[in-house]
């Protein structure tokens, strides 16, 4: 059109002007369209160049279904994890075409897929005591808490060693970097337990949570709380003792223990607080000389404890989303 309308008398400059593309182009468009035996031919579309696509569109889709969310043994492969070559085995077996590891990868980068670390969650896990948790039973646990004029804590416990680094650092390629650290070990334990309004309570120990520990250390939570509390734990067996049971059922309604469901981690807001120690506190910033790592954890529990927002945060997850809507 622009070609045309040059050759009808227009200026270039005006034909750019109304259509807006570069002012070289046209000159390129005339001189194309000027060669003896092609003429406007010269400027039809083409095919694009380079090899045809192996797959059908609706055979990539089918790709994408297969991978999205699947394990590789689904299919009767003997690997767990996909990756270029098990796709490849695959699409040959179903499809009887063979791709290339960079054929394979450049149809995984198409769709959408990339590598990426997997989560691991337990095969006993109860997909509808999951369900019936975030649809009924937390929301009882909500309103009977709203009734009673009291408070939902979310509890869990952690280790710390003094010794763990967590995370990379640059080095020269083949010379693994070197972090000094004591070289006495120190460990540490902590529990901590949270609340969609931000509040935050926590306390340090030595050693495995046992019965006895655990009940000494909901006689500290309770301590100067006048509302009822409803603790959400998850099942370690130190929870569910007859000691733990009846120091419960002595506090005359204020306290109330619930389980969370068997192996569902990501139900529990408080996992994401020990997952935000881990990665910015000591992992971080190893112990120097003379330093206890008891006092670097509890400074960073206590920094937490006066940033609310930063508590309130962590329930903002999608696996605890649940919570705030109540």
């Amino acid at each position: 059109m622009a070609v045309e309308r040059v050759r009808d008398g227009e200026a270039p400059s005006a034909v750019v002007a109304s259509y807006g593309f570069s002012r070289t182009a046209i000159y390129k468009w005339l001189a194309a369209a000027c060669k003896p035996g092609v003429g406007l031919r010269a400027l039809h579309s083409r095919p694009a160049p380079g090899r045809p696509r192996s797959l059908t569109p609706r055979q990539e889709q089918q790709v994408f279904r297969w991978i999205n969310g699947k394990d590789p043994r689904q299919y009767g492969l003997d690997f767990g994890l996909w990756t270029r070559s098990v796709v490849a085995d695959l699409i040959e077996r179903k499809f009887a075409l063979q791709l290339g590891l960079t054929a394979v990868g450049e149809l995984l980068a198409k769709l959408g897929l990339t590598p990426q670390k997997p989560l691991q969650r337990a095969y006993q896990r109860d997909p509808e005591a999951i369900e019936k948790w975030r649809r009924e039973t937390f929301p009882a646990i909500a309103r009977r808490a709203k009734v009673e004029g009291g408070e939902v804590f979310f509890w869990d416990e952690s280790g710390f060693r003094a010794d763990a680094v967590h995370g990379r650092t640059w080095g020269v390629k083949g010379q693994t970097p070197i972090v000094e650290r004591p070289g006495q070990r120190q460990s540490i334990s902590a529990a901590s337990a949270v609340t969609a309004k931000g509040a935050f309570w926590y306390c340090t120990y030595q050693g495995g949570l046992n019965a006895e520990l655990f009940v000494g250390l909901l006689r500290r939570l309770l301590r100067h709380r006048s509302k009822p509390v409803h603790l959400v734990v998850d099942g370690l067996p130190a929870h569910k003792t007859k000691l733990v049971k009846d120091y419960v059922a002595s506090t005359d309604g204020r306290l109330t223990l619930h389980l969370l469901p068997g192996y569902a981690p990501e139900l529990n807001p408080d996992e994401l607080v020990w997952s935000h120690v881990k990665r910015t506190g000591v992992a971080r910033t190893p112990l120097r000389k003379g330093e206890k790592l008891r006092d670097k954890i509890e400074a960073q529990l206590a920094a937490i404890k006066k940033a609310p927002r930063l508590v309130r945060s962590f329930f903002k997850a999608p696996s605890v989303a649940y919570i705030i809507d109540w």
